[in-house]
């Protein structure tokens, strides 16, 4: 099982650092973006974001408190989804219909992170593969 896992694990995040090395080599441009969103401090929460993506990612990846590093990916998810896609706001069609599809992928992403955090912390030590064990644990 700890190989399957990790390969899930290592698939997983490969979104999310990809994510965070934009968010960190490109943060004037995301922070543009951001901004013309109505997010308040973009290049600060651009960066901001950027770290805690990488963290949660990495967190995950290497089995370092994986369940705390779900649990960060999640807290990045859910405000995003609600800040940078509000496809209740839009008007166009086409434009509706993308903002509601990335808000949907942002919530279900959040979803799994969620369970990634339950599962890391019920099963704990006995995962396997991972460099420490859960910081939180469920019973």
């Amino acid at each position: 099982m700890g190989i399957l896992v990790l390969i899930g694990r290592i698939l997983f995040v490969l979104l999310f650092l990809g994510s965070a090395v934009g968010h960190l080599t490109k943060t004037r441009t995301m922070a543009g973006y951001a901004a013309s969103k109505g997010v308040p401090a973009a290049t600060a929460a651009t960066a901001a974001s950027g770290l805690l993506l990488l963290a949660g990612a990495l967190s995950v990846v290497l089995g370092v408190w994986a369940d705390l590093g779900a649990l960060l990916l999640a807290v990045f998810l859910v405000p995003t989804a609600l800040l940078m896609h509000r496809f209740w706001q839009e008007t166009d069609p086409q434009a509706r219909q993308l903002e509601m599809i990335h808000f949907q992928k942002d919530i279900a992403l959040a979803g799994a992170c969620l369970m990634l955090l339950a599962f890391f912390s019920y099963v704990g030590h006995d995962l396997g593969l991972t460099l420490t064990g859960p910081l939180f644990r469920i019973e």
